[in-house]
């Protein structure tokens, strides 16, 4: 890291603070893992004028691992989805077909909320 604080250059736009490189280019923030491997599978339906969304929070992979696997288990379910603040998003009540999914790929999960 440099001792420099910039933060926006003329030349390139908005540039990440850690290594100096536009926030397109940066590779800093897309190594780091993002979950605790702590899965959780929960079915979320506040704020989603009552549609129900299936997420997964606390995967151990990096912000282009997560979309990956988000891709293919919106594809094994056939519904739509998206990563959002380090979790997956998928449309419906896939609960257990998500978890049978992700043991498929090696991650034990659990089942939280009512």
């Amino acid at each position: 890291m440099k001792n420099r604080n910039i933060v926006y250059s003329t030349d390139q736009g908005r540039l990440c603070p850690d290594c100096e490189q536009p926030t397109s280019e940066c590779q800093c923030h897309k190594t780091e893992i993002v979950g605790d491997g702590n899965v959780k599978i929960a079915l979320e339906t506040k704020g989603r004028k009552g549609k129900g969304v299936t997420t997964v929070k606390g995967l151990p992979l990096t912000e282009s691992q997560l979309k990956t696997l988000a891709k293919k288990l919106k594809a094994q379910c056939g519904t739509g989805g998206s990563v959002k603040d380090g979790q997956i998003e998928i449309q419906g009540d896939n609960r257990q077909k998500l978890k049978t999914l992700l043991e498929k790929e090696g991650y034990s999960s659990k089942f939280v909320g009512g």
